[in-house]
């Protein structure tokens, strides 16, 4: 939560997302001394040509055709808000990491990595330490919140809670200067707010959802309170205070849709400046308590930190009592006793998005291991369930793509010359990532040890955070990833232009080194395009060969660019998703222009591929052609089910379309797909010539 948007434009958001918001049960604990048993994975998402429904027409909706009959034999689990193609790999990747924790929590003696990974591991499955606990461990924290009386109280916590670690009402951590990519610099965002964006506390929301979520919000508050002891008015008091209090950041903020500016994410002030523009809350002070020495930063939006530092002068101390107590127990509550768990996952997770039951223990576990020592996990993870072959096969396919793309840009017509040579500068510098780091993070230092779950979580918290204050003011270290190997997921970081492609996506339906050349590129092989797009999407193009915010285009070009996006958008807005709500297609965008080209550009090279191997792609397998089953994976990525809560909240929030969307919004627009199906002008998977998109 304390680190800035990075522009790491992923390819989807899986756990992480909703695990934001979604504490996990507490289940009978696991004995941490006991012998572990490696379990079998669960099955891969692979394409099979029985989940094709042939009652559908292909032409009509490739997602339909494809995806239909398995979606409807595979609803949301009940312990789940999203079920489709990422989720599958994500169980096999947890299945993994468990089988790693548990032999770890099992093993005498261990020392480094696996005695990190196995203190965090037991304790948290220790459910009798836990429950004995209850408040306990973080009663301090409450204690000094009930302590605290002036402006210069609250601002001295506030900083002591992010040297910690913790921090509240905003988001800070290091990265690459916009304006000079090769250093970190300090980042300070906005944030505090409980509810998914700003409109759920401005607004009533379609069918005044918006309301009920609210007031179902201040009870979950109370209910919270009142579990840790505060007595039922006061506690319904204090509810009221904190929704307040957060509408109050929530008209400072900026919505999702105006964080997509980068010029919205970076905002350089001097130190000097930075205390003028605050005279309530001594940002040279703050640097100093994170240990942190800084000429400048980027106060990214100043107008929601000044409307932060009226808040320390005129709200009540009371009121900030409210908040910052609430922020405490329901930041903590996964690692507490089962009742504020409880509390937590009933309006995070049931009210809020639709999950009906939570997850077992072990997981909720291990995404604490994977939220404090992730890369240590997955270091240990690439070692048993990563194979080398797989990393150099994905060599090949980003080499194939890397040309294909070269090829489409310097053929682009609507582009200058002046213009084209900027993107082939960013072109060639380019940097993939695959697999996992080349060099492994130390881990020395951060003590951990079995019987105390909180104490595990708080010292890794620290650990990490003055890990990443360590970076501020030295340069970049080009070698770091922003994912673990074990993450289903891929980005673009636009500071370093680089791509990257976590060991644990390289698995079906995603890539197989086993399979026909089609699926492989109709699946990673368009996940590969569309990171390398990202460069180049309405964000991405923004920032230069050397990862600096810096316009390297004509006004021409760029005019002609955004009047292409603006079809794209056009396209997305028409989509309705779930109860005549629609996508909105400028929240979507990056994504979209990634997916666009990125499709495009992975069946140039797939075309290129066959030529090289003498064959046209008409060759029939399961009684489709090549060109078809290059489709019909791109579509199987996209199969996933939502509950109806959780769609409605990422319609707000998620810069990624509804995964129905993804499957046909990009092959709609490209006259391959009709000519591999032998669609019609006048079918809905082929856009006339008013409304086909080209950009890239």
């Amino acid at each position: 939560m304390k680190l800035p948007n990075r522009l790491l434009l992923s390819l989807a958001v899986t756990a992480a997302l909703a695990g934001c918001h979604k504490p996990e049960q507490a289940t009978a604990a696991a004995k941490p001394e006991a012998a572990a048993v490696k379990s079998a994975l669960p099955p891969l998402a692979v394409f099979n040509v029985a989940d094709l429904d042939a009652s559908k027409n292909v032409c009509t909706n490739l997602a339909d055709f494809v995806n239909s009959k398995w979606l409807a034999a595979n609803p949301v689990p009940a312990d789940k808000t999203t079920w489709g193609s990422f989720e599958m790999l994500d169980e096999r990747s947890q299945a993994a990491s468990r089988n790693i924790a548990e032999a770890a929590a099992a093993k005498q003696g261990a020392t480094g990595i696996e005695k990190l990974i196995g203190d965090i591991y037991a304790s948290g499955m220790d459910e009798a330490t836990i429950e004995a606990a209850g408040i306990t461990p973080i009663q301090p924290m409450l204690g000094r919140i009930a302590a605290l009386k002036t402006p210069a109280d609250i601002a001295q916590y506030l900083r002591d809670e992010f040297a910690a670690g913790r921090g509240e009402v905003f988001g800070f951590g290091a990265e690459a200067d916009f304006k000079n990519s090769a250093m970190k610099i300090g980042y300070a965002m906005q944030g505090g707010l409980s509810l998914p964006e700003k409109a759920y506390y401005l607004e009533d929301g379609p069918d005044g959802k918006y309301k009920a979520i609210r007031e179902a919000f201040v009870k979950h508050v109370s209910r919270q309170l009142q579990n840790a002891g505060v007595a039922a008015a006061a506690a319904d008091t204090q509810a009221a205070d904190v929704l307040a209090f957060e509408t109050r950041l929530a008209k400072a903020s900026l919505s999702p849709i105006e964080l997509r500016d980068p010029n919205n994410q970076y905002h350089y002030v001097s130190m000097a400046d930075a205390d003028k523009a605050s005279p309530h809350f001594s940002w040279s002070a703050f640097f100093k308590a994170n240990g942190v020495k800084a000429e400048g930063f980027s106060l990214s939006q100043p107008q929601f930190f000044a409307e932060f530092d009226k808040m320390l002068a005129d709200v009540p101390a009371t009121q900030w009592q409210a908040y910052l107590r609430i922020s405490a127990i329901d930041g903590m509550a996964p690692f507490l006793a089962n009742k504020f768990n409880d509390e937590r996952f009933d309006f995070y997770a049931r009210t809020l998005r639709g999950q009906k039951e939570q997850k077992p223990r072990w997981k909720r576990v291990l995404g604490t291991v994977e939220g404090s020592a992730g890369e240590a996990l997955g270091q240990l993870y690439v070692q048993q369930y990563f194979p080398a072959e797989s990393k150099a096969q994905m060599q090949m396919l980003v080499d194939n793509l890397r040309e294909a793309l070269k090829a489409r840009i310097e053929h682009l017509e609507w582009m200058s010359p002046e213009t084209k040579k900027k993107a082939m500068e960013k072109w060639a510098s380019f940097t993939p990532k695959i697999g996992y780091p080349d060099k492994w993070r130390s881990w020395a230092g951060l003590a951990t040890a079995r019987g105390n779950y909180v104490q595990n979580v708080m010292a890794a918290a620290k650990f990490n955070h003055d890990f990443d204050m360590g970076k501020i003011g030295k340069p970049v270290d080009r070698s770091e990833w922003g994912m673990t190997p074990q993450t289903v997921n891929a980005y673009y970081n636009p500071l370093m232009n680089e791509i990257v492609f976590p060991a644990a996506i390289l698995q079906p339906p995603f890539f197989d080194p086993k399979a026909d050349p089609a699926l492989n590129y109709g699946g990673i092989g368009a996940v590969i395009g569309h990171e390398m797009l990202h460069g180049y999407d309405d964000q991405g193009s923004q920032f230069d060969a050397q990862g600096n915010f810096n316009n390297w285009w004509t006004k021409a070009d760029m005019d002609g660019f955004q009047s292409r996006t603006a079809r794209l958008v056009k396209q997305f807005d028409e989509y309705v998703a779930i109860d005549g709500i629609h996508v909105k297609g400028a929240l979507t965008l990056g994504e979209n222009i990634a997916d666009l080209g990125g499709l495009n550009v992975s069946w140039d090279a797939y075309q290129k591929a066959l030529k090289e191997a003498s064959k046209t792609g008409d060759d029939k397998i399961d009684g489709y052609t090549e060109n078809q089953r290059f489709f019909f994976n791109w579509a199987t990525v996209w199969r996933r089910n939502f509950t109806p809560d959780e769609a409605k909240v990422r319609l707000n929030t998620d810069p990624h379309a509804p995964a129905q969307f993804r499957a046909i919004g990009a092959p709609s627009n490209m006259p391959a797909f009709a000519q591999a199906f032998g669609c019609k002008p006048g079918d809905a998977m082929v856009r006339d010539a008013e409304h086909q998109v080209v950009i890239w």
